[in-house]
């Protein structure tokens, strides 16, 4: 069996325990000050006034009703064509695994700033339990197209 002893002096002891306190303090100052990736907080798109608002902080300029409302029941786990519609989404900052089995709202408006197109071009925006979930700008049609919600900073 062993035993340690050591002395120390009032001194000593004070000294000590201001240290550690110093040195605490400092560890909860940096681990305070580290830079976190905090995820935004999505918008709360409710009302189609909100909607309207939210596709013109993108860019897009609609008109201001949709074309076409349209809910339905996602699956409960991603298939085709789904996977590769969410692969269009991740790109730009949205997903919509979260939302896997629940009611899904889409809105199309027609869109009248499309670089090189003055009509014919649709916004989709999806929405799950308020929230945007997934987008889209298509163009039906021989020279049709699907490409991201985000407007892309050349055409903007």
């Amino acid at each position: 069996m062993m035993i340690w002893t050591a002395k120390f002096s009032r001194k000593k002891a004070v000294a000590a325990v201001i240290l550690m306190g110093v040195v605490m303090a400092v560890l909860i100052v940096l681990t305070g000050r580290t830079a976190s990736e905090e995820e935004p907080i999505p918008p709360q798109l409710t009302t189609n006034s909100e909607r309207v608002a939210y596709l013109q902080s993108l860019g897009w300029t609609i008109e201001p009703e949709p074309i076409e409302t349209f809910q339905f029941l996602l699956p409960a786990t991603l298939e085709e064509p789904y996977l590769t519609y969410n692969a269009l989404q991740i790109d730009q900052g949205f997903d919509l695994s979260p939302c896997c089995g629940k009611q899904i709202s889409r809105y199309t408006y027609a869109v009248k700033n499309y670089p090189n197109r003055s009509e014919g071009v649709q916004a989709n925006l999806y929405i799950c339990e308020d929230i945007p979930v997934a987008g889209d700008i298509f163009c039906t049609g021989v020279d049709g197209f699907q490409n991201p919600l985000i407007l892309p900073k050349e055409a903007s």
